[in-house]
Protein backbone atom coordinates (compact mmCIF):
# COMPACT_ATOMS: atom_id res chain seq x y z
CA UNK A 1 0.00 0.00 0.00
CA UNK A 2 3.10 2.41 1.08
CA UNK A 3 4.28 1.38 -2.21
CA UNK A 4 1.35 2.27 -4.35
CA UNK A 5 1.23 5.13 -2.85
CA UNK A 6 5.02 6.28 -3.02
CA UNK A 7 4.57 5.63 -7.06
CA UNK A 8 2.12 7.84 -7.68
CA UNK A 9 3.51 10.75 -5.56
CA UNK A 10 6.60 10.28 -7.85
CA UNK A 11 3.99 10.27 -10.64
CA UNK A 12 2.99 13.04 -9.75
CA UNK A 13 6.19 15.21 -9.08
CA UNK A 14 7.34 14.30 -12.11
CA UNK A 15 4.20 15.75 -13.76
CA UNK A 16 4.35 18.93 -11.79
CA UNK A 17 7.83 19.09 -12.52
CA UNK A 18 7.57 18.59 -16.61
CA UNK A 19 5.13 21.37 -16.72
CA UNK A 20 6.89 23.90 -15.01
CA UNK A 21 9.63 23.13 -17.25
CA UNK A 22 7.65 23.62 -19.98
CA UNK A 23 6.35 27.08 -18.52
CA UNK A 24 9.78 28.39 -17.95
CA UNK A 25 10.88 27.04 -21.67
CA UNK A 26 7.83 29.04 -23.02
CA UNK A 27 8.74 32.17 -20.91
CA UNK A 28 12.27 32.30 -21.97
CA UNK A 29 11.40 31.89 -25.60
CA UNK A 30 9.29 34.59 -25.34
CA UNK A 31 11.62 36.96 -23.68
CA UNK A 32 13.93 36.34 -26.73
CA UNK A 33 11.66 37.98 -28.78
CA UNK A 34 12.53 41.56 -26.51
CA UNK A 35 15.95 40.63 -25.83
CA UNK A 36 17.16 41.55 -29.05
CA UNK A 37 14.14 44.54 -29.12
CA UNK A 38 14.00 43.94 -33.17
CA UNK A 39 11.86 46.30 -34.66
CA UNK A 40 11.52 46.98 -38.15
CA UNK A 41 12.08 50.54 -39.42
CA UNK A 42 10.23 51.96 -42.72
CA UNK A 43 12.17 55.11 -44.13
CA UNK A 44 9.87 57.03 -46.35
CA UNK A 45 12.72 59.70 -46.99
CA UNK A 46 16.76 59.20 -46.92
CA UNK A 47 17.63 59.39 -43.23
CA UNK A 48 20.82 58.90 -41.05
CA UNK A 49 21.48 56.73 -38.20
CA UNK A 50 25.28 58.24 -37.09
CA UNK A 51 27.75 57.41 -40.38
CA UNK A 52 25.17 55.43 -41.58
CA UNK A 53 22.88 56.69 -44.58
CA UNK A 54 19.91 55.00 -45.76
CA UNK A 55 17.86 55.48 -48.65
CA UNK A 56 13.28 55.25 -48.64
CA UNK A 57 12.58 51.43 -48.11
CA UNK A 58 12.33 48.66 -45.07
CA UNK A 59 15.06 47.91 -42.53
CA UNK A 60 14.92 45.97 -39.22
CA UNK A 61 17.20 47.65 -35.92
CA UNK A 62 17.87 44.96 -32.89
CA UNK A 63 20.94 44.97 -30.23
CA UNK A 64 23.62 42.96 -30.26
CA UNK A 65 23.04 40.19 -28.58
CA UNK A 66 25.22 40.37 -25.89
CA UNK A 67 25.27 41.19 -22.17
CA UNK A 68 27.79 42.94 -21.34
CA UNK A 69 26.85 45.62 -23.79
CA UNK A 70 22.97 46.47 -24.26
CA UNK A 71 23.59 49.54 -26.62
CA UNK A 72 25.19 48.42 -29.62
CA UNK A 73 22.65 49.12 -32.56
CA UNK A 74 23.15 46.18 -35.74
CA UNK A 75 21.11 47.70 -39.17
CA UNK A 76 19.74 44.84 -41.41
CA UNK A 77 18.21 44.96 -44.62
CA UNK A 78 14.38 44.16 -44.76
CA UNK A 79 14.77 40.31 -44.73
CA UNK A 80 17.84 40.52 -42.25
CA UNK A 81 20.38 38.75 -45.17
CA UNK A 82 22.43 41.56 -45.13
CA UNK A 83 24.26 43.41 -41.94
CA UNK A 84 24.53 47.15 -43.30
CA UNK A 85 25.97 48.75 -40.31
CA UNK A 86 26.71 48.11 -36.85
CA UNK A 87 26.58 51.90 -34.58
CA UNK A 88 27.14 52.49 -30.64
CA UNK A 89 24.47 54.52 -29.37
CA UNK A 90 23.80 55.90 -25.44
CA UNK A 91 21.46 55.39 -22.80
CA UNK A 92 18.68 56.86 -23.05
CA UNK A 93 15.65 57.59 -20.45
CA UNK A 94 11.96 58.59 -21.17
CA UNK A 95 9.76 58.87 -17.93
CA UNK A 96 5.82 57.49 -19.42
CA UNK A 97 6.82 54.67 -21.70
CA UNK A 98 4.41 53.76 -24.64
CA UNK A 99 3.00 50.34 -25.72
CA UNK A 100 4.78 51.01 -29.23
CA UNK A 101 7.67 51.75 -31.13
CA UNK A 102 8.87 55.72 -30.26
CA UNK A 103 11.65 57.56 -32.69
CA UNK A 104 12.96 61.22 -32.30
CA UNK A 105 15.30 63.12 -34.97
CA UNK A 106 17.72 65.40 -34.36
CA UNK A 107 16.97 68.80 -35.88
CA UNK A 108 18.75 69.17 -39.14
CA UNK A 109 19.05 72.07 -41.92
CA UNK A 110 16.98 72.45 -44.40
CA UNK A 111 17.73 70.35 -47.44
CA UNK A 112 19.75 67.38 -45.17
CA UNK A 113 19.00 64.05 -44.56
CA UNK A 114 17.05 63.18 -41.50
CA UNK A 115 19.02 62.26 -38.42
CA UNK A 116 17.31 59.17 -35.95
CA UNK A 117 18.59 60.69 -32.14
CA UNK A 118 16.37 57.97 -30.01
CA UNK A 119 14.79 54.51 -30.33
CA UNK A 120 12.59 53.24 -27.91
CA UNK A 121 11.33 49.55 -27.64
CA UNK A 122 7.32 49.26 -26.88
CA UNK A 123 6.84 49.28 -22.86
CA UNK A 124 10.26 50.86 -22.24
CA UNK A 125 11.60 53.43 -20.20
CA UNK A 126 15.14 53.11 -21.24
CA UNK A 127 16.51 53.20 -24.69
CA UNK A 128 18.95 54.15 -27.50
CA UNK A 129 20.23 57.34 -28.27
CA UNK A 130 22.46 57.83 -31.07
CA UNK A 131 25.12 61.19 -30.65
CA UNK A 132 26.66 62.93 -33.25
CA UNK A 133 30.18 65.14 -33.36
CA UNK A 134 28.51 68.42 -34.02
CA UNK A 135 25.83 70.40 -32.59
CA UNK A 136 22.31 69.39 -33.76
CA UNK A 137 21.83 72.62 -35.25
CA UNK A 138 24.65 72.30 -37.79
CA UNK A 139 24.44 68.86 -38.27
CA UNK A 140 26.11 68.66 -41.99
CA UNK A 141 26.71 65.00 -41.95
CA UNK A 142 23.37 64.04 -42.50
CA UNK A 143 23.67 64.84 -46.35
CA UNK A 144 23.52 61.92 -48.87
CA UNK A 145 26.83 60.81 -50.09
CA UNK A 146 28.16 62.58 -53.19
CA UNK A 147 28.34 59.93 -55.79
CA UNK A 148 30.96 60.26 -58.58
CA UNK A 149 29.77 60.09 -62.11
CA UNK A 150 32.12 58.01 -64.01
CA UNK A 151 31.89 59.51 -67.55
CA UNK A 152 30.50 56.66 -70.15
CA UNK A 153 32.45 56.38 -73.35
CA UNK A 154 30.45 57.17 -76.37
CA UNK A 155 28.94 54.44 -78.15
CA UNK A 156 31.44 52.96 -80.90
CA UNK A 157 30.49 54.37 -84.42
CA UNK A 158 30.09 51.99 -87.41
CA UNK A 159 32.94 51.68 -89.74
CA UNK A 160 32.56 53.38 -92.85
CA UNK A 161 31.76 51.17 -95.42
CA UNK A 162 34.68 50.82 -98.08
CA UNK A 163 33.32 51.00 -101.55
CA UNK A 164 36.45 49.38 -104.00
CA UNK A 165 36.44 51.44 -106.60
CA UNK A 166 38.15 50.39 -110.25
CA UNK A 167 41.14 52.12 -111.50
CA UNK A 168 40.49 54.39 -114.09
CA UNK A 169 43.76 55.02 -116.28
CA UNK A 170 43.19 58.22 -118.41
CA UNK A 171 43.47 57.93 -121.95
CA UNK A 172 46.69 59.31 -123.51
CA UNK A 173 46.10 63.40 -124.43
CA UNK A 174 46.11 63.64 -128.24
CA UNK A 175 49.64 64.27 -129.89
CA UNK A 176 49.53 67.80 -131.78
CA UNK A 177 50.91 67.61 -134.99
CA UNK A 178 53.41 70.38 -135.63
CA UNK A 179 52.69 72.20 -139.31
CA UNK A 180 55.77 71.73 -141.53
CA UNK A 181 57.32 75.26 -142.11
CA UNK A 182 55.89 76.30 -145.91
CA UNK A 183 58.41 75.82 -147.80
CA UNK A 184 60.61 79.68 -148.78
CA UNK A 185 58.99 81.79 -151.58
CA UNK A 186 61.05 82.28 -154.79
CA UNK A 187 62.63 85.17 -154.72
CA UNK A 188 61.10 87.18 -157.23
CA UNK A 189 62.48 87.64 -160.90
CA UNK A 190 61.84 91.65 -161.30
CA UNK A 191 62.94 93.69 -158.71
CA UNK A 192 60.58 96.11 -157.30
CA UNK A 193 59.48 99.18 -159.59
CA UNK A 194 61.11 102.27 -157.03
CA UNK A 195 57.97 104.90 -156.55
CA UNK A 196 59.42 107.92 -157.83
CA UNK A 197 61.28 108.09 -161.13
CA UNK A 198 63.19 111.17 -160.22
CA UNK A 199 66.02 109.01 -159.33
CA UNK A 200 66.16 107.58 -163.10
CA UNK A 201 66.55 111.43 -164.58
CA UNK A 202 69.11 112.02 -162.32
CA UNK A 203 71.33 108.95 -163.95
CA UNK A 204 70.80 110.28 -167.41
CA UNK A 205 71.40 113.62 -166.87
CA UNK A 206 74.65 112.28 -164.86
CA UNK A 207 75.33 110.43 -168.26
CA UNK A 208 74.75 113.02 -170.47
CA UNK A 209 77.08 115.07 -168.48
CA UNK A 210 80.01 112.21 -168.31
CA UNK A 211 79.46 112.24 -172.36
CA UNK A 212 79.26 116.09 -172.67
CA UNK A 213 82.87 116.17 -170.96
CA UNK A 214 84.19 113.15 -173.12
CA UNK A 215 83.50 115.20 -176.32
CA UNK A 216 84.65 118.19 -175.53
CA UNK A 217 88.46 116.56 -174.18
CA UNK A 218 88.07 115.05 -177.54
CA UNK A 219 87.83 118.66 -179.87
CA UNK A 220 90.44 120.49 -177.64
CA UNK A 221 92.93 117.12 -178.10
CA UNK A 222 91.96 117.83 -181.84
Amino acid sequence: MKLQLFNRSRKAMVLVCGTVLAAGLFSVSARADAWDKKTILTVDQPMQIRDTFLEPGQYVLRLLPSTAQRHVVQIFNSDQSHLINTVLAVPAYRVDPTSHTQFTFWETPPGTAKALRTWYYPGDNYGNEFPYPKCPRQLAVAKPPQVAVVPQPPPPQPEPEVVQQEEVIPEPAPVEETPEPEAERAAPVELPKTGSPYPLIGLCGLALAGLAGALTLRKRSA
